[in-house]
């Protein structure tokens, strides 16, 4: 009796995060190895905002030093040592982070060809190359792909002809969702904050329960379909503005989560009941949708939340791409000028 009442208050006692992980895999949403470090999560993802944010720190010089080195020594035009620099940054922290997790890294493509279904065929391969190059098997990397049409497209491709694992991002639209799940994508990237940030500002409601919450609804629609219809698509939970998000989705394959909120789940010690699960998705009463390009085209359209939001999404990863490179280029250059 003694002994059950000591597992329980054990169990009672457990922080939020590590109740969490009993349920779902925690993902760190960080390039910051000392973050990853400290809550011990499954994998890692990283986009260019990320890595612009890590690139600025001291810690990080080697990466950048080591990164400027391989594109000086490939040569080519500017541009050309642009992007081998910032390909071998991306697939440096990738490396690194491996070091510090079990599971796999996510490594963005270029947000700037998320229409140009062949160049983000072409640049997943190449980046499977470089992390081959540096002794990491694909198996432990998922490629990062924008949601739109041609980004599916290109996902597919690489699931079915080239065994590369794919992480589909920007991701807001059940339509999204559809398509990606019948494209065959290992996982995919619903982007809960940004959801409730455009309802914030473009609704007269400021405010909502975790339940209600947009962000936390569309993952939850998302999730029971998978799991109704059997789809072997991961669905990881993305950008959380709080943790009453993070609690309200427990249960769902994966949630990738920001340092700032990980530190406030190893610090809450509320009891958490998983919200999501397969045997109840499989119980409900819902409608397979068909889905080809038209029907993603239009389904996707009529979603003004969802069309705003992936054009912005885009429209930042390519501004934070372009603030890397120039600083990627201030450096390359002024070495080659010997400064």
């Amino acid at each position: 009796m003694a002994e059950c009442e000591s597992i329980a208050k054990r169990k009672k006692m457990a922080s939020v995060l590590e109740q969490l992980k009993e349920f779902t895999v925690v993902v760190a949403d960080s390039g910051d190895f000392n973050a990853i470090d400290a809550y011990k999560p499954q994998d890692a993802t990283t986009n260019p905002s990320l890595i612009l944010a890590a690139a600025q720190m001291p810690t990080y010089d080697k990466l950048i030093d080591d990164a400027i080195e391989y594109g000086k020594n490939l040569g080519g035009s500017e541009a050309e040592q642009m992007s081998s620099v910032a390909d071998k940054l991306f697939v440096n922290f990738g490396v690194e982070i491996l070091k510090k997790i079990p599971g796999r890294v996510s490594t963005e493509v270029d947000a700037r060809l998320s229409f140009d279904k062949d160049a983000m065929v072409q640049k997943a391969q190449h980046l499977i190359l470089m992390y081959k190059d540096a002794g990491i098997n694909k198996d432990r990397i998922l490629i990062k792909l924008a949601s739109t049409w041609e980004g599916i497209q290109a996902g597919k491709i690489l699931e079915e002809q080239c065994g590369i694992h794919c992480n589909m991002t920007l991701l807001f639209s059940f339509a999204q969702a559809v398509a990606c799940a019948e494209a065959g994508a290992t996982l995919i990237s619903p982007f809960v904050g940004r959801i409730l940030d455009w309802h914030v500002a473009n609704t007269d409601q400021k405010s909502f329960e975790p339940s209600a919450d947009p962000g936390v609804q569309s993952v939850t629609k998302i999730y029971n379909y998978y799991k109704k219809f059997g789809y072997k698509t991961i669905v990881m939970g993305a950008s959380f503005r709080n943790t009453g998000e993070i609690k309200a989705l427990a249960g769902c394959d994966y949630l990738t989560i920001s340092p700032k909120l990980l530190e406030e789940l190893s610090k809450d010690v509320e009891e958490l009941t998983p919200a999501l699960s397969v045997n109840k998705a499989q119980t409900l009463d819902l409608q397979k949708v068909e889905m080809n390009e038209q029907t993603f085209r239009w389904r996707h359209n009529e979603d003004q939340m969802a069309v705003e939001k992936l054009s912005d999404g885009i429209r930042k990863f390519s501004a934070d791409a372009v603030k890397l490179e120039n600083m990627l280029k201030e450096r390359l250059f002024s070495v080659k000028n010997g400064c």
